[in-house]
């Protein structure tokens, strides 16, 4: 007989979430050569040629109704770079760039962020099968230059030859995607921040923002309502929604940050391992749960360990069962997937975390000491233990037979990326367990 000591020690490493053993897993790359993924050269000033690929990696999902083989991606603003980014690919200063504040210089500023079908051959490629392009309620396709926001930092746009260019209402940095029963999209936006309502054919119906910031949408020709918690509007610059889910009967949409809000300011965002998760009732648009992701130390990325907590961000999620979701929890080379569940979390919706008054803020305490339980997060897979497997991993769809659907950013080829997708075979989540 196995002494009682020995069987509670069982008992409670049974218990204990594991990630599934990577010899376990089948894991398939799917490259392409399609044509529709090239986007031609641009030429530097100083006659440097750099070859642009289109992005289409941000986010992607797979609707049940959809084949087997099929899922959908979003691409982000097209290729734009910090100013540090463009002396690395031209290899040249841009002298705008050290009179201008928070630039961010679009070598295509017209680029039209879209919506991508996808399809997976039986031969290890991929193919682009529909492109739609994200359109204001007349057609005219949107672009991806920054919002003329006054309640948030915001950046300072210019061209590749360092001239200054316009904020515009119809800029959308798009960064997650989910497709609905009838047809229509979900699409994230990491800049405003705002979650937008898109019709089949790409035209916005109603794009949701934090309350209190309609006015900087004044103009657009598309709906803007002010849903979203006033909050949000203190999102580090770059940093926010970049991860959307919805619930398999559609009734739930759930959007988390990319990272901790600089709330009350940047260095807030620099330390703090707090990131938000919200639940919407999609009728209402009313939001019916917020709940606190806890980040983990940079340090435990293997593939590029830091000691700078703001290297690690949020970049995707997606429903795996009731309460449960996958989370794509990431770094600029490693990427792991975790399966949370709601279920124990504390919902601090309609708190005092969510007025900006409140001292210390949510992203300065311990959660421990603050009496807020996080959602319990279970590691299901590490790309570190995968070495083929692209960086900068940003989206993630459920196949039928519950694989998953990896696909990566490619920065428009600005670093000499391209797009990778990778299916997981062997895990399991939620019910499976």
């Amino acid at each position: 007989m196995v002494p009682m000591r020995f069987r509670l020690l069982l008992v409670a490493l049974l218990a204990l979430p594991t990630a599934t053993v990577a010899s376990e897993l089948a894991v398939r790359e799917y490259r392409s050569d399609d044509t529709l993924l090239t986007m031609g050269r641009h030429r530097f000033d100083n006659g440097r040629l750099l070859n642009l690929s289109v992005g289409i990696g941000s986010g992607a999902f797979r609707h049940p109704d959809d084949p087997p083989n099929v899922f959908w991606t979003v691409g982000d603003r097209g290729p734009n770079l910090t100013c540090k980014d463009f002396r690395s690919a031209a290899q040249m200063e841009l002298p705008a760039c050290r009179e201008t504040k928070n630039a961010r210089i679009f070598l295509t500023p017209s680029y039209a962020p879209s919506i991508y079908r996808v399809m997976l051959t039986d031969a290890g490629l991929f193919r682009i099968t529909d492109v739609i392009t994200l359109k204001d309620r007349d057609g005219a396709p949107l672009n991806g230059l920054p919002n003329p926001l006054r309640d948030s930092t915001t950046e300072t746009p210019l061209d590749g030859r360092g001239k200054p260019l316009d904020r515009d209402v119809h800029g959308i940095d798009a960064e997650a995607i989910i497709r609905l029963t009838d047809g229509t999209f979900w699409v994230s936006d990491e800049n405003a921040p705002s979650i937008v309502h898109v019709s089949s054919d790409g035209r916005i119906i109603t794009r949701h923002v934090p309350k209190g910031t309609e006015a900087d949408f004044a103009g657009a020709r598309y709906g803007v309502v002010g849903s979203l918690p006033a909050i949000l509007a203190k999102r580090q610059l770059n940093r926010g929604i970049e991860a959307l889910a919805v619930s398999r009967d559609e009734r739930f949409l759930f959007f988390m940050l990319q990272s901790p809000l600089a709330n009350p300011d940047t260095a807030a965002f620099r330390t703090s391992r707090n990131v938000r998760l919200f639940q919407i009732e999609r009728t209402s648009m009313q939001i019916v749960g917020e709940y606190v992701y806890e980040l983990d130390d940079p340090k435990t990325f293997r593939r590029d360990p830091s000691g700078d907590q703001a290297d690690v961000r949020v970049s995707e999620m997606t429903v795996v069962g009731t309460n449960h979701l996958v989370v794509l929890e990431r770094t600029e080379v490693t990427t792991k997937l975790y399966e949370i569940d709601l279920g124990n979390a504390t919902n601090i919706h309609n708190t005092s975390w969510d007025h900006v008054a409140t001292a210390p803020s949510l992203e300065q305490v311990n959660l421990a000491e603050a009496m807020v339980a996080p959602v319990k997060k279970a590691l299901r897979f590490d790309t570190a233990d995968f070495p083929n497997i692209a960086g900068k991993t940003e989206g993630v769809a459920v196949l039928p037979d519950r694989a998953l659907v990896l696909i990566n950013d490619d920065d428009f080829g600005i670093a000499g990326a391209r797009t990778q997708i990778v299916v997981v075979r062997g895990l399991t989540f939620g019910e499976q367990r």
